[in-house]
């Protein structure tokens, strides 16, 4: 192979594209043949494994010729270990790959409990506990090697739907294949929604609906969201306790699995935008916690509950749209913000805006030494505001005690993901 990775780099220093399929119409031979190959053998991301080569000329004579002997045809001038390995039978490598791409996903899913419902698999990758935080988080990276086992399963799979038989099954390992890729697609779907990991990449659903129409099943597609670029969020947001009716069929049948869908998304995104306004997204965390202990207990029905997460949802998701019974004069969510993490404190909320509002520079976030200016403006504007406060009596404790340095960098970093500045 030393002869190929010599060739490969010096192609890649002429900057050349890579190609999926090489269609061979005329006569090539010697380092051009080597760099039109090198251009297919090389990969350029997770979705190519290997390239093919469409032979119309019969440089490399048969296949099978070829495959067991590179020095004849158009690798006459090289030694066997210049080439060796350069091509393979395409069928044979179709079939090792759907082989380990079944083995691979079949292990990852083997500790799922042995009914394999789909409760089963959201109790897995996603959490044991409808809404738990921590439990979402440690399976996040079980979450992404699903994703990713079951992609590399859906390509192994198409790139050898239609040859099946001619690669060497027969009709029961046939039909057994085609399931095992309709369900672990389900299973993907099913786990990616409840986890709230889903989002609606509609440059790739049609494609993968064509490929699952086309090879796995006849039945009409379904979609498994109401809006091309609506997340489940928003579908509660738009739609209230309406937008359960959009969910999959596998997962609206049982009130239960809607309930840990739902909650779970919830808590991706109370999660998610928690830097934002911890303070604010502290108290949905925890009316949410509550919510979901009700619901275990029998406290509230299925519909109730449902209700209670809708409203909860479009507090979450709507944060920072209106005044929220904020004081009047705080007018931006930026201000509301501050107002929240500062124990209410209007006074000290404004003064802390005016300072950063009078520092901002242009490109400050990403800039050291602009963000170092609000950084010290927001100090100051915090030991003016406390020195006052003791000389008023309203604090006894000394500025020295006064944890300003920390409290510098906790509304600094709360500036730092602030729309309004």
């Amino acid at each position: 192979m030393k002869l190929l990775i010599v060739v490969d780099k010096l192609l890649t220093g002429f900057d050349a594209p890579s190609a999926t399929y090489l269609y061979i119409d005329k006569e090539m031979r010697d380092h051009g043949l080597f760099q039109a190959l090198c251009r297919v053998k090389r990969l350029d991301g997770e979705s190519k494994d290997y390239g093919y080569i469409v032979d119309y000329k019969d440089l490399f004579k048969s296949l099978e010729g070829a495959v067991h002997d590179y020095t004849s045809g158009a690798f006459d001038g090289y030694d066997k270990s210049d080439v060796a390995g350069l091509l393979t039978n395409r069928l044979e490598k179709a079939r090792e790959d759907l082989d380990e791409a079944r083995e691979r996903i079949k292990a990852l899913c083997e500790p799922v409990s042995a009914l394999r419902a789909l409760e089963d698999y959201f109790h897995y990758f996603c959490a044991a506990d409808s809404g738990n935080a921590e439990q979402l988080k440690e399976n996040e990276p079980k979450r992404v090697k699903l994703y990713q086992y079951t992609a590399a399963l859906l390509r192994a799979y198409a790139a050898i739907a239609n040859e099946l038989a001619d690669a060497g099954y027969t009709s029961d390992p046939i039909a057994a294949i085609k399931a095992e890729v309709d369900h672990y697609t389900q299973v993907r779907d099913a786990v990616r929604l409840n986890s709230g990991d889903y989002i609606d990449l509609k440059a790739y659903e049609p494609a993968m609906r064509h490929l699952i129409d086309t090879y796995i099943r006849a039945e009409d597609s379904e979609k498994i969201s109401a809006f091309d670029d609506l997340s489940l969020i928003q579908l509660i947001v738009e739609r209230g306790a309406a937008a359960v009716d959009t969910l999959p069929k596998n997962i609206k049948k049982k009130e239960e699995t809607v309930a840990e869908t739902i909650e779970n998304n919830v808590r991706k995104l109370i999660i998610n935008e928690s830097p934002i306004d911890p303070a604010y997204f502290d108290k949905l965390s925890k009316l949410l916690d509550a919510l979901i202990e009700q619901r275990r207990k029998g406290m509230l029905s299925y519909k109730e509950h449902l209700e209670k997460v809708v409203d909860l949802t479009r507090a979450a998701a709507q944060r920072g749209s209106g005044t929220g019974g904020h004081p009047a004069s705080l007018r931006t969510p930026a201000q509301r913000t501050l107002y929240n993490n500062l124990g209410e404190d209007e006074p000290l909320a404004l003064a802390v805006d005016a300072a950063i509002m009078g520092s901002l520079q242009q490109g400050w976030k990403t800039h050291p030494i602009k963000t170092k200016k609000v950084r010290n403006a927001i100090r100051a504007a915090l030991q003016s505001a406390h020195r006052a406060r003791v000389g008023m009596g309203i604090h006894d404790d000394p500025i020295d005690s006064y944890p300003l340095e920390a409290e510098t960098e906790r509304l600094l970093n709360l500036a730092l993901h602030q729309d309004d500045y």
